[in-house]
């Protein structure tokens, strides 16, 4: 079943939070003030707080970086105009967001990939889960179909022909091990390992947790021509704000990239 009350009571607990946010906060739309960006804990706020430590200063850019755990907030608190731009999310699920909340939020440059994985505290390889195996996934609409995707190209299911970014296990077509699928809300799918017999995780969420993509992951996303990178980005009509534009600079700096691959050691993958 689809997650959709919840995602309406988020977003508008979302809108709530996000009024609060104005009413508070600083003006994003006055391009002399600070740069407001909202962006998940891990890589995203780690990597503009490097940026706003190391190289916003001698570029003139008064940055500020706001913290937040799910992926409906900094899209709603970019759309009000509490925060001048987000960094979190891919184009697919923005796509998404966009048409399911009349939200007109564009991208601006894309700074990194974070490869989807399969994760197990029960098995060390995907080929060693048993028959009836329980794995979690997230339930956004494009995560979910991510974590789908992922699953059929190592061979544990097939989707039907032409499937694309709604897919669900109603699209499944071969199900070899007849996988029990657990929809659950992404940024809790790492903490299912203990009650699951593998989870697909998002990669800043398996960062969070503790677990290394690059050595843990039974399976993980191949980066090659991945739709999937995240991106600056900010309300349309915005992307010329000489904030906006000095701050994708430096996201895309020689500087941010060492710092991705030095910090992240392919957990994290630079797309520039």
């Amino acid at each position: 079943m689809r997650n959709t009350a919840k995602i309406t009571t988020a977003v508008l607990a979302a809108g709530a939070l996000t009024l609060g946010l104005s009413a508070c906060g600083a003006d994003s739309s006055d391009t002399d003030g600070p740069l407001i960006v909202a962006a998940s804990p891990v890589p995203h706020a780690e990597i503009l707080n490097f940026v706003k430590d190391n190289l916003a200063k001698k570029e003139g850019l008064d940055l500020q970086v706001k913290e937040f755990t799910d992926y409906v907030t900094p899209n709603t608190a970019t759309q009000d105009g509490s925060v001048g731009a987000n960094y979190f999310q891919n184009k697919p699920y923005l796509d998404d967001f966009n048409k399911k909340n009349g939200t007109d939020i564009v991208p601006v440059v894309t700074v990194h990939l974070e490869p989807l994985g399969l994760y197990s505290h029960k098995v060390k390889k995907a080929d060693d889960l048993k028959s009836g195996a329980t794995v979690a996934i997230p339930n956004d609409t494009v995560n979910e179909a991510r974590a789908l995707k992922l699953l059929a190209a190592n061979g544990l299911i097939t989707l039907k022909a032409g499937v694309g970014n709604e897919a669900t296990p109603s699209d499944i077509t071969k199900n070899p091990k007849n996988l029990k699928f657990k929809e659950l809300e992404a940024a809790q799918t790492p903490r299912s390992l203990d009650d699951v017999d593998a989870a697909v995780v998002n990669g800043n969420y398996a960062i969070e947790s503790d677990l290394k993509p690059s050595k843990d992951a039974l399976v993980l996303e191949s980066p090659k021509n991945n739709p999937y990178g995240n991106f600056l980005a900010v309300k349309k009509g915005n992307e010329d704000d000489p904030r906006v534009k000095k701050l994708a600079k430096l996201l895309t700096s020689p500087e941010v990239k060492k710092f991705i691959q030095d910090q992240y050691a392919g957990s994290v993958l630079a797309s520039f």
